[in-house]
C-alpha cells in the first residue's frame, strides 16, 4: 500500500485505459465517478468486471475507484477487469498463480485491423464483376 492508502494498477483492452485503485473498504464500485451499476448497462460486462473479486473472494475486502478512457462499454469492461486483477496482485502477490490461471491477467491483444487501400474495410473487397 502506498502512503495514500490505495493499490494501484492499470488494465486495458483495445483502445481503453482503465486506472484502477483499490482501497480498504466495502465494495462499493465506481466509475468515473458514478456507480458501476448506472455505468456498465449489460449483466455480462457486470460479471466479467467482478469476475477477480469474485475468483479470489475480495468483494468485502476493497471498494474500487476506476477512471476509464476510450473505447467503447467491452473494451472499457475488459479494462476494468484487467486493472483489478493486477491491483489485486500488488495488494497481494500470493494472488498472482490464481489470477494467472484464470487468464486474468494477461492482456488480450486483439485490436481492430486497420483499413488497406483499395478495399472497404480493413478485409472486404468491391464484388468483382467479370464483364
Amino acid at each position: 500500500m502506498n502512503d495514500k492508502g490505495y493499490y494501484y494498477a492499470t488494465g486495458r483492452r483495445k483502445n481503453a485505459v482503465a486506472r484502477v485503485r483499490l482501497f480498504p473498504g466495502a465494495g462499493a464500485i465506481v466509475i468515473n465517478g458514478e456507480p458501476y451499476e448506472k455505468l456498465i448497462p449489460q449483466e455480462r460486462l457486470r460479471k466479467a468486471i467482478m469476475e477477480p473479486m469474485v475468483v479470489t473472494d475480495s468483494q468485502e475486502r476493497f471498494s474500487i475507484s476506476v477512471k476509464v478512457t476510450g473505447g467503447g462499454y467491452v473494451g472499457q469492461a475488459g479494462a476494468i477487469r484487467h486493472g483489478i486483477a493486477r491491483a489485486l496482485v500488488v495488494a497481494d502477490g500470493n494472488l498472482r498463480p490464481l489470477l494467472r490461471s484464470y487468464g486474468l491477467l494477461t492482456r488480450d491483444p486483439r485490436v481492430k485491423e486497420r483499413k488497406k487501400y483499395g478495399l472497404v474495410r480493413a478485409r472486404k473487397a468491391k464484388q468483382y464483376t467479370k464483364r
